[in-house]
């Protein structure tokens, strides 16, 4: 009893101290970058964002197309926000929104076809994890998710969240990895893109103190598997929207991970 105590209060001080890192780390870069334009960057995008929860013809678009086209709206979804992000994390970085060789197109292709196979991994595991916990004894566990907020749900959410995150998150996260350094490396064009990716050679250069340290050990944990619950906690429309705006999230992490590995 005594070390389930502990143990409980060592995670929850080593959650606390990631979180507060994370805030203090991102406004510190925001409050020394932060011009004009960038004000107005946000503005734009935070009233484009709000279009979709807030005006009810959009609000209903949105619905309706993705309904009836929802992978098509994943690769959109994704190719557009999850982009933004990086874009973002190129702005902390360097100071600026976009620069030579940085491929502001061929990164949206791939977040594009990413953002598909997100969409497959939210439709698989939220229809597995429920049904698993059904085959461990919760039977009405598969019926919570489509009914309001119980604790029930709550464990649904957690439980999709986790196991998403610790099964194909690491590989997604990984992959993505490589076509971003074959990007780079390929001078950001399109036609570099397409071109044969050396996986091998890429996966040696990979910074893999960083990538199993910060990447998977902290920010998976800490961040995506509670921000994935919330997720999961959402209408099924909102979903897949609101996991593309956590790609703004993932740049603000993508570029704290880049400074430790310049360090």
């Amino acid at each position: 009893m005594h070390l389930h105590i502990s143990f409980c209060k060592n995670l929850k001080a080593n959650v606390s101290n990631f979180t507060v890192k994370l805030i203090l780390i991102t406004l510190r870069e925001i409050q020394l970058l932060m011009k004009k334009s960038d004000l107005l960057f946000v503005i734009l995008i935070v009233a484009v964002v709000a279009m979709f929860f807030f005006i009810s013809p959009v609000t209903h678009w949105y619905q309706q197309f993705n309904k009836e086209h929802g992978m098509i709206m994943s690769f959109f979804k994704f190719a557009i926000l999850a982009t933004l992000g990086e874009i973002i994390a190129l702005r902390i970085k360097t100071g600026n929104y976009n620069e030579p060789g940085f491929g502001i197109i061929p990164r949206m292709v791939v977040w594009g076809f990413l953002g598909l196979a997100i969409n497959l991994a939210f439709n698989i595991f939220a229809t597995g994890a429920p049904a698993f916990l059904a085959y461990m004894g919760l039977k009405e566990a598969p019926n919570a998710m489509s009914g309001s907020f119980s604790w029930l749900k709550l464990l649904d959410a957690f439980t999709i969240s986790s196991t998403m995150n610790l099964v194909f998150a690491p590989v997604m996260m990984t992959f993505h990895k490589i076509t971003d350094l074959h990007i780079i490396s390929t001078g950001g064009s399109i036609k570099g893109l397409f071109s044969p990716i050396p996986f091998g050679k890429i996966l040696t250069s990979i910074n893999w103190d960083v990538m199993w340290n910060f990447i998977f050990k902290k920010t998976i944990p800490f961040f995506w598997i509670p921000a994935h619950t919330i997720t999961f906690l959402l209408p099924v429309e909102f979903r897949v929207l609101f996991a593309a705006l956590l790609g703004i999230a993932l740049g603000l992490i993508l570029a704290i991970g880049g400074q430790k590995a310049g360090k």
